[in-house]
């Protein structure tokens, strides 16, 4: 992942991403460099419009957030009617109860 944060930091700065470049911000970082993975990812950027991939992302990401809301929503309610029921259970007994003093 440090080696996309570190493309990203060199366009962000107006630099060429280049392997000397990704490495140089790596290094800086005091994170130790594999080569190999500096150049695939050169070599994966190359003919790549950085700026319109970043905006597919940003508008992909609303969306994709949603779906992960709605599901973690969704234990949440179901808790609820377990509430619910505990409630009732609740108010039926101490009803009981009352209804049993009535009867002595």
């Amino acid at each position: 992942m440090e080696y996309v944060y570190a493309a990203l930091l060199l366009h962000s700065a107006g630099k060429k991403v280049t392997e000397e470049g990704i490495t140089a911000v790596i290094k800086a970082a005091g994170v130790d460099v594999d080569a190999v993975r500096a150049k695939a990812l050169v070599s994966a950027l190359d003919g790549v419009n950085i700026e319109e991939a970043i905006a597919k992302a940003a508008f992909a990401a609303p969306a994709a957030a949603a779906p992960a809301a709605a599901s973690a929503a969704a234990p949440a309610a179901a808790e609820a009617p377990k509430a619910d029921e505990k409630s009732k259970e609740k108010a039926e007994e101490s009803g009981m109860e009352g209804l049993g003093a009535l009867f002595g």
